[in-house]
C-alpha cells in the first residue's frame, strides 16, 4: 500500500471534490481516496501498481488540473 498526494485546482464546491473523488475510486487498485476542497487536494491510498499518473489522468477525465 502507498499514500498519493496531489494538489488540483479548478475546484469551486463540494461537487467538484465528489466529482474528483468519485473518478478516483473508479480505479482499479484504489482503496480510499480522500479529495478536500478546503485544500484543494486529493489523498489516495492504493495497491502499489497504481501509479500516480493514472490519478492524475483520472482527475484530468473528471474536468480539474492535477498540478
Amino acid at each position: 500500500m502507498k499514500k498519493i498526494k496531489i494538489n488540483i485546482e479548478g475546484m469551486h464546491c463540494a461537487s467538484c471534490a465528489s466529482n474528483v473523488e468519485k473518478s478516483i475510486k473508479k480505479i482499479k487498485g484504489v482503496k480510499e481516496a480522500s479529495v478536500s476542497i478546503m485544500l484543494k487536494k486529493a489523498i489516495v491510498e492504493s495497491e502499489d501498481f497504481v501509479s500516480e499518473n493514472e490519478i492524475r489522468q483520472a482527475i484530468t477525465n473528471a474536468g480539474y488540473k492535477p498540478v
